[in-house]
């Protein structure tokens, strides 16, 4: 059992999008850009959430997505869950994606990730409508799917670079 320096190298690297995943849940920043325009908001959650979820699930378990769902919760004030559970929903269309699908192309990673924005958010709707009195502006709720949908591509070429820059193992 020798040390392997690779090996290390590709452990602190997957480590990366955890942490980013984690200091965006806990510090609310959720790249909300009202003061300069406001209508600009994205979910950058749910997109490390689908790729790293779609490209490499080793990296992001299920464990680490509920986790910083109920920190994501419990610093915004939503009731507890809601963002674990449309996390997950986004794990789930992902995994399932990556299981049907054979060729690795943005195009197909973006249409997919439009379904699981979908769901996502009908899962948010259902759980804020029957289960608490919490009131949602669904116009803002449009406004961040469509900028989380439409930045997509611009971070899946800015994960692929993390992946070619950190050697990060492939499970294709």
């Amino acid at each position: 059992m020798g040390f392997n320096v690779g090996n290390l190298r590709n452990k602190i690297g997957n480590l990366g999008p955890i942490f980013l995943l984690y200091f965006l849940s806990i510090t609310e920043i959720d790249t909300q850009f009202s003061d300069l325009f406001e209508i600009l908001s994205f979910n950058l959650q749910i997109i490390i959430i689908y790729y790293w979820v779609l490209r490499n699930p080793s990296v992001i378990g299920n464990g680490n997505i509920f986790f910083a769902g109920i920190i994501n919760d419990v610093i915004t004030g939503l009731p507890l869950g809601t963002s674990s559970l449309c996390y997950l929903v986004v794990s789930l269309v992902a995994s399932y994606i990556k299981n049907v699908t054979v060729n690795v192309t943005l195009f197909t990673d973006w249409f997919t990730f439009l379904i699981a924005i979908f769901f996502s958010n009908l899962t948010y709707i259902i759980l804020i409508l029957n289960f608490s009195e919490y009131e949602y502006n669904y116009i803002e709720l449009l406004y961040n799917s469509f900028f989380t949908f439409l930045f997509f591509p611009a971070f899946w070429v800015v994960f692929n670079f993390y992946k070619k820059i950190v050697y990060i193992k492939y499970d294709d």
